[in-house]
């Protein structure tokens, strides 16, 4: 077990500020009953208990379940209880009327939130509950700094008439994490767009797939796409994990491109991208990138996939 990732979270104030909002906005003292899916080190379940839910389930599956009961018995939090085991695995539990569940990774869903909250939904929460967080945006951005693109391909420059360009294409055929700063991306991220977008409220898809396109209004190098989420948590109350937002422990995704893309003025940079995950099969990513002239013919076109990423 390591308990330095646990840290990075308690770490990471804008996370713990806006979980707690939420959580206070929805707990009524001496009522609400919470689940805490994912629970880790058990912090969120235990800011349900000091907020006066009535009752606290956590569910974690991993090792750190020891140290959310040391923290539990040191706390002497007495309206908790703690179950070693993925939520999925739990027969018949009793219903509550929040769920709230913190399994969100740099990308989004590669932890399998979706399919642990199908799940939840439909067997945890009472009718009328509350799922925190209640939605995700997906979001993404061209980038047009070199930087990220120099830093993958130094296979070129390996020498003694030697070429590493097969090592070179799995290299890009990856997802980087990576900060971007406002400069680094196409008109300093005023035209992100969004991919992809869910609720909780309702089953969804663990596939997810969505396009996004910008018309130049100059010329611009393409280097890759950035991604990055905000989960509305419950109304009024968000979190972003954005390169212009208050920074977290969350970073951004860099995907490459295999060769850099020049787009004129009045070109169309249209960008795909496709995910699907499980608990079976982890997370697999892939995205396209295409040029489009004024007509709307395409003159360039790359396809990357995180399965090609992966030795054999």
């Amino acid at each position: 077990m390591r308990i330095e990732y646990h840290r990075t979270l308690i770490a990471d104030a804008e996370r713990n500020a806006a979980f707690y909002a939420a959580l206070k906005q929805v707990i009524v003292k001496g009522e609400t009953t919470v689940a805490d899916i994912g629970a880790g080190t058990g912090f969120l379940g235990f800011l349900a208990a000091r907020l006066g839910a009535r009752r606290v389930d956590l569910y974690e599956a991993a090792g750190v379940a020891e140290v959310a009961r040391r923290i539990l018995r040191h706390n002497r939090l007495r309206n908790c209880r703690i179950f070693q085991m993925h939520s999925t695995e739990a027969m018949a539990p009793e219903r509550v009327d929040v769920i709230v569940c913190e399994t969100l990774g740099n990308y989004a869903f590669e932890e399998n939130i979706v399919e642990t909250l199908n799940d939840a939904r439909k067997r945890f929460l009472k009718p009328g509950g509350t799922i925190i967080p209640a939605g995700v945006r997906q979001l993404v951005c061209p980038v047009v700094s070199e930087r990220f693109f120099t830093e993958l391909t130094v296979w070129d420059g390996v020498g003694y008439g030697l070429d590493f360009s097969p090592a070179k294409a799995m290299t890009l055929n990856n997802i980087y994490v990576r900060s971007f700063t406002a400069a680094d991306l196409l008109d300093d991220a005023s035209v992100l767009a969004q991919w992809d977008r869910l609720t909780f409220d309702r089953p969804n898809k663990t596939a997810r797939a969505g396009e996004a396109s910008w018309t130049l209004s100059q010329r611009a190098t393409v280097y890759g796409l950035a991604l990055w989420w905000t989960a509305e948590l419950v109304e009024g109350i968000g979190l972003s994990t954005g390169p212009l937002d208050a920074r977290t422990h969350w970073e951004q995704l860099y995907l490459p491109v295999l060769t850099p893309l020049a787009v004129d003025g009045g070109q169309t940079l249209v960008m795909h991208v496709r995910s699907t995950t499980s608990y079976a099969r982890g997370t697999n990513v892939a995205w396209t990138l295409a040029v489009k002239d004024a007509a709307g013919r395409e003159v360039n076109r790359q396809a990357l996939d995180l399965q090609k990423g992966f030795l054999p």
